[in-house]
């Protein structure tokens, strides 16, 4: 049997590097238990006929309970688990948005300065990722 070109298309998972104050907002997953306990950039899939920029927005909303909006798009885009792509924008809070807190899948948020970066156990799938925002200016400034 072979694959469609619709099949083969990756599906696209998005990535809040959310910065505030010079700090970025690490989550801690809660599930499933193969990943609980791990830290990640904030986010989830890109459902069809989405943008990217609205999906990040919408899963923020949906996971953190905060109200953001796209920056950047961070370069690069790293493989997950088959048919899976992480793609990571930047994002900021709009004024007047409550401060974040963990409503699905995460159970710890943590605000990390560029020397802290490194102190929680990142996810292996978003350390590539992580690498990235660590050399912007928007981060390091």
């Amino acid at each position: 049997m072979t694959r469609t070109t619709a099949e083969a298309e990756p599906i696209v998972v998005v990535g809040a590097a959310l910065l505030h104050g010079g700090r970025l907002l690490a989550a801690r997953r809660s599930a499933p238990p193969d990943l609980a306990g791990r830290w990640e950039l904030p986010g989830g899939k890109v459902e069809a006929g989405e943008r990217p920029e609205d999906a990040l927005v919408r899963e923020l909303r949906e996971e953190l309970g905060i109200d953001a909006e796209p920056v950047g798009r961070v370069p690069g885009e790293w493989p997950l688990r088959t048919p899976y792509v992480l793609q990571v924008w930047t994002a900021r809070l709009r004024p007047g948005s409550p401060g974040p807190r963990p409503l699905q899948d995460h159970d710890d948020l943590r605000w990390l300065a560029p020397a802290e970066l490194w102190h929680v156990a990142w996810l292996d799938q978003d350390v590539p990722a992580v690498r990235e925002v660590e050399k912007l200016a928007a981060f390091s400034a």
